[in-house]
């Protein structure tokens, strides 16, 4: 009985070539995604990523599977970076700045259009990943509130429409060209963000909940 349940185990834990396929193949549609948008061939994916065809359809059996895993998969590496600065003992403002680079660096922004186009935007796999991102923001911003560096009338929806819109050229439009200017204008809105307020803001902080219902 133990040798079978050793052979088991040995049979359906993936192979090390076989997830290192499946990062390429992920990596490859998260930059053509980004590029040219959610219709790319998977046969550009798959030359990209330099694997079959059929390595591509053996991971993911369709697109709404692949562009799932490439959009949960930018939103877990920018949970990491949100992790990295709560990690850190320093400047609570100067935090929180630094994960707002990262995430635009990640190009989230690019891909959450496709999550509404393409599938269903309540899979668990999305929600928890979505969810994990708000705590962690919500948690840099207190911690910056608390210090008195932060303006309390922000929310997490502001962070995240802001990155959105500064870090979001239309795909296929010759986008990468745009990013010089990405981090100089996000860094412009994160001024804005600092305490105390020189202004009053128009409205009410943005929730993420008021984003969905948007």
């Amino acid at each position: 009985m133990e040798t079978a349940i050793r052979v088991q185990r040995k049979v359906t834990r993936p192979r090390a070539d076989a997830l290192r396929n499946r990062e390429r193949i992920v990596t490859a549609a998260r930059e053509m995604f980004v590029e040219f948008g959610p219709d790319v061939p998977l046969d550009e994916i798959a030359r990209r990523a330099g694997v079959g065809n059929a390595t591509v359809y053996r991971n993911f059996p369709d697109r709404d599977a692949l562009v799932r895993e490439v959009v949960c998969s930018v939103m877990d590496r920018t949970s990491e970076a949100a992790e990295l600065a709560l990690g850190e003992t320093g400047d609570a403002f100067e935090a929180l700045s630094r994960f707002v680079h990262a995430a635009a660096d990640e190009r989230i922004s690019a891909l959450c259009p496709m999550v509404s186009s393409t599938f269903d935007q309540h899979h668990p796999d999305l929600e928890a990943a979505r969810r994990r991102i708000e705590d962690l923001t919500d948690r840099l911003m207190e911690r910056a509130r608390e210090a008195g560096q932060l303006r309390p009338d922000v929310g997490v929806g502001d962070i995240m429409i802001a990155v959105a819109q500064l870090s979001r050229p239309p795909a296929g439009t010759g986008c990468l060209s745009h990013d010089r200017f990405v981090h100089r204008h996000l860094q412009l809105f994160l001024d804005g963000l600092r305490a105390p307020a020189r202004s009053e803001l128009p409205g009410t902080a943005a929730t993420m909940e008021d984003l969905r219902r948007a």
